[in-house]
């Protein structure tokens, strides 16, 4: 039991996620935090659980050599011993430096050794070749296998030594400008940088986020988008140890759906992929002509909004969520049709991912990614980038002094690379970022993201993404959905009506050329897609550089064989 005296001291204005777990502990002991599905079946956590295994590994962490102020290394799908981690870290006063682990051998040991981190915790994996070859390498890193049969062999196994463990009685005093984590930007271009995290950031943006949305006695979360990325590390991962959440993680993407079912989330946070790929799956068994006529009996139209949200696992949920990379407002529109009011937020990593979000959610405001939230203060430079400056600021990358000076203006505000503007209701649209819009050959500058958002709106696509870097003129790639009996010569009718009432709407300079069909499917595996989910619009750009300039005369689509 953990006594009151042994509760973590902070110089911060603002409790910690440590001190607060030791705080649940202490007053509710017994009541579930995390649930873990293993084998269909929920594993659970108390709050006095995690709070002794969290110091155990204070103990093993130490036992193995870290010191106060070491980095320790993190790389694992989400799973309740990666909330015990990340505890553990903040209690033992270590650095965290969580890895994607979707990432490659290169971004893994590049991670690593550029933040010196001694240790290496490794947990659920969907392929561990690439962090097993990084540590056949890098024999000075101690790891530890979280455990999971997928994860890569380590020099010690976290159960056992937490076993042996007794649970470690120092408290660490964290001040706001102590650096609680190093979070690598997934990027769509060039190396990661570090981005210097602290507590007195981290703590203010979760506090922020949970008087804005509220938490309710009974809210539980289900967290499932990589804990690496900093939306799901302050949404979820802050959320719940700030505000006591009971949250649940899923046993693997095959059965997902159905581990969603089993927690019935009242707050999920996902992205403009995984909502599409949803949106695919009920039109694939409920054709949209026949949604439509059902929706309009009114009887009726309760039930299939219940039927759809059921079938999510959504139908307790009150608060919806959509962020890290833009969507299309004809997607959130489609949910509001069916029922599901989903809030479109905005942030970055070095803005601890909160700035805006259109909650509450108002219908007339799709489109935009909402407003500032309480603390945040915006403005659009004269060239349209968007700035931002609140207390839940990064402090820098580790590091990199050039790209950290970069980061901000001369008056402290963050330069965040987005391009928008704001709207008389104080609401936020963001029209793409600075270094995406692209030159053509004709000399004129062509955004590729408003664009994007409208073809999202006429056609049913898996991806897309519009290249023009020095070409003649823009071209199209294009994933196609995985119709059932699909039928090449009918998508290719419906293509050209879609980009003739596309180009209808353009500048001469901006309209599409040609529409290249790609053959397979992008993904994080083939380097086109970051960790997150973002297209890697420099890599096609590349790829597709020679096909677009000699695109053939007087033809719209081409398949990629």
């Amino acid at each position: 039991m953990i006594q009151p005296d042994q509760i973590s001291q902070s110089n911060t204005s603002l409790p910690t996620p440590d001190q607060m777990i030791l705080k649940w502990a202490e007053e509710r002991p017994n009541d579930v935090y995390l649930k873990q599905i293993i084998n269909r079946q929920f594993v659970e956590f108390t709050y006095a659980e995690v709070a002794d295994k969290a110091l155990k590994f204070v103990s093993v962490l130490k036992k193995l050599g870290a010191q106060p102020g070491d980095k320790v290394a993190l790389i694992s799908k989400n799973c309740a011993e990666w909330f015990i981690c990340d505890l553990a870290m903040m209690l033992g006063n270590f650095i965290s430096v969580p890895i994607f682990p979707t990432a490659g051998e290169e971004t893994i040991e590049y991670c690593i050794t550029h933040s010196e981190s001694k240790i290496l915790i490794a947990g659920k994996l969907d392929d561990s070749t690439a962090t097993q070859s990084v540590l056949s390498k890098l024999t000075n890193v101690t790891s530890i296998s979280l455990p999971y049969d997928s994860a890569p062999s380590c020099n010690h196994n976290f159960s056992l030594l937490i076993s042996e463990a007794e649970p470690a009685t120092e408290r660490p005093i964290h001040s706001d400008e102590d650096m609680m984590s190093l979070v690598y930007t997934s990027g769509t271009s060039g190396l990661p940088k570090g981005a210097i995290l602290t507590y007195g950031g981290f703590n203010w943006s979760v506090k922020q986020l949970i008087d804005h949305v509220g938490i309710e006695p009974n809210d539980r979360l289900f967290s499932y988008l990589p804990l690496a990325h900093i939306t799901e590390r302050v949404y979820v991962f802050g959320t719940s140890a700030m505000g006591g959440v009971v949250t649940a993680f899923p046993e693997s993407l095959d059965t997902f759906i159905e581990d969603v079912k089993m927690h019935t989330p009242t707050i999920f946070i996902s992205v403009p992929r995984l909502w599409t790929l949803f949106q695919q799956r009920i039109q694939d068994k409920l054709p949209q002509a026949k949604l439509n006529l059902l929706l309009k009996v009114p009887f009726v139209n309760s039930l299939i909004k219940k039927k759809i949200a059921t079938g999510l696992g959504l139908h307790q949920a009150r608060v919806l969520g959509c962020g890290s990379a833009p969507v299309s407002p004809a997607l959130l529109e489609w949910y509001h049709s069916v029922g599901l009011n989903i809030t479109e937020a905005w942030g970055m990593t070095e803005s601890f991912a909160y700035s805006t979000l259109n909650y509450p959610f108002r219908e007339d405001k799709i489109g935009s990614v909402g407003k500032p939230g309480p603390g945040i203060d915006i403005k659009i430079a004269e060239d349209e980038e968007i700035l931002v400056h609140t207390q839940g600021m990064f402090s820098g990358y580790y590091k990199n002094d050039i790209a950290s000076q970069d980061s901000f203006g001369s008056e402290g505000w963050l330069h965040t690379g987005d391009i928008g503007y704001v709207d008389e209701d104080g609401y936020l649209f963001i029209q793409g970022r600075k270094k995406d819009t692209f030159k053509t050959a004709k000399g004129k500058f062509v955004a590729p993201v408003p664009i994007e958002k409208k073809l999202f709106e006429y056609s049913r696509v898996e991806m897309m993404c519009l290249i023009g870097l020095g070409l003649p003129a823009p071209i199209l790639l294009v994933v196609p959905h995985d119709f059932p009996n699909f039928d090449r010569q009918r998508y290719e009718r419906t293509t050209h009506k879609v980009i003739e009432k596309i180009n209808a709407s353009l500048e001469s300079h901006s309209q599409i050329q040609g529409v290249l069909m790609i053959k397979d499917p992008w993904s994080i595996e083939n380097g086109i897609l970051t960790p997150t989910l973002k297209i890697k619009r420099h890599v096609l750009e590349q790829k597709y550089h020679e096909v677009g300039h000699n695109w053939p005369k007087d033809q719209l689509v081409v398949w990629e064989e």
